[in-house]
């Protein structure tokens, strides 16, 4: 058995995994391609504290106490995520990057999970790869001719930076960390514009159980029905926190529609409008890091993965957590039960009473 991912939803399904019983240690095989604990939060940017973090849920078994709400979310999580590892006996092989999964011909029914440190026959794959090392550029005529500097998500390195203290910043997405990068470089920038695809919503009130169950129906549809996963603020929106709030009465959240085409200096609309820019910031999210699944031929003609529950529907072996209706942290801590609950009627053992 092997789990390729060591972020919440690896995790969460190696600890569900040992403690099944499924499979004895020696046979299972969790495999991280970062170089430490901690998944995607050990990339974040220093400024985005833990305090800051928008729905952090603990992994099973072990709650995360006592964080200092001004330390970076990468050092809290990280930590956690390290003293979780050592807590339930999870010996996480890294860095190790999955290169490519596909039928083992020595073995009939079983995977051949081929990797940088060496090759894996397993009887099944729970794929927690995450979205990190994707991040989606999007592509506008003159992209290359533009003289300043172009910057994602991924590599956002905190406000600080030459590329926003005293800059004209265009910062183009519609997500939280879009707002979060924008309400920060505001406050060194010469100024900002912030560009959407689509009109923000802001939702108010609490992120209550009802609601929470229908953004998470949605994402589960799409996934059903072979599409691409969209993101979870596409679904549930834009919290309105204090610091949005101003910001909104500051009109910094004023946003504009997107670009037609990006200048030497700037980026300009069909309308004829223009904006001069020294640095171009794309908060426009990650796509998952499926690649390494092509060879078993996965993908759905709409260009996603349908799952029924955590499996493939084109190959049941394979079980994909934190991906679609998961990629959230409690999303990501059930489908690695789940995952571990579906594999144990694919190999045909009986799931214990209440498990």
């Amino acid at each position: 058995m092997v789990v390729a991912g060591a972020g919440q939803a690896g995790l969460a399904a190696a600890y569900h995994l040992r403690r099944s019983g499924l499979v004895p240690d020696r046979d299972f095989v969790v495999l991280d391609g970062s170089p430490r604990p901690g998944g995607a939060w050990q990339f974040r940017w220093p400024s985005l504290t833990y305090g800051r973090v928008h729905g952090m849920h603990a992994l099973p078994g072990m709650e995360l106490t006592g964080a200092d709400p001004q330390r970076s979310s990468a050092e809290v999580v990280g930590g956690y995520f390290a003293a979780y590892e050592d807590a339930f006996g999870l010996r996480v092989r890294r860095p190790v990057r999955v290169h490519a999964v596909r039928e083992d011909p020595d073995a009939p029914g079983r995977l051949r999970v081929e990797t940088s440190d060496g090759v894996w026959s397993a009887r099944a794959l729970i794929n927690a790869t995450g979205t990190w090392e994707r991040p989606f550029w999007p592509r506008y005529p003159g992209q290359e001719t533009f003289r300043g500097r172009q910057l994602h998500t991924a590599d956002y390195p905190g406000p600080y930076d030459d590329a926003f203290t005293g800059r004209r910043v265009v910062v183009t997405g519609g997500g939280t960390s879009a707002v979060q990068h924008l309400l920060e470089i505001s406050e060194v920038a010469a100024g900002t514009l912030w560009v959407t695809r689509r009109p923000p919503v802001f939702t108010t009130g609490p992120f209550d159980a009802e609601r929470g169950r229908e953004a998470v129906a949605r994402v589960e549809r799409r996934v059903r029905d072979g599409l691409p996963p969209r993101s979870v603020v596409s679904v549930t929106g834009l919290p309105v926190t204090e610091a949005v709030e101003r910001a909104r009465e500051r009109g910094l959240l004023d946003r504009l529609p997107p670009f037609e085409r990006i200048t030497p200096d700037g980026v300009a609309w069909a309308d004829g409008r223009t904006a001069r820019a020294d640095t171009l910031l794309w908060a426009t999210g990650f796509r998952p890091v499926v690649r390494h699944l092509a060879p078993l031929r996965l993908r759905e003609p709409g260009g996603g993965i349908r799952l029924d529950g955590t499996r493939a529907v084109r190959d049941p072996r394979v079980h994909l957590v934190g991906y679609g209706p998961s990629a959230s942290t409690i999303g990501a801590n059930r489908a690695g039960r789940a995952a571990v609950r579906e594999i144990r009627a694919l190999l045909g053992h009986p799931a214990p009473a209440g498990g």
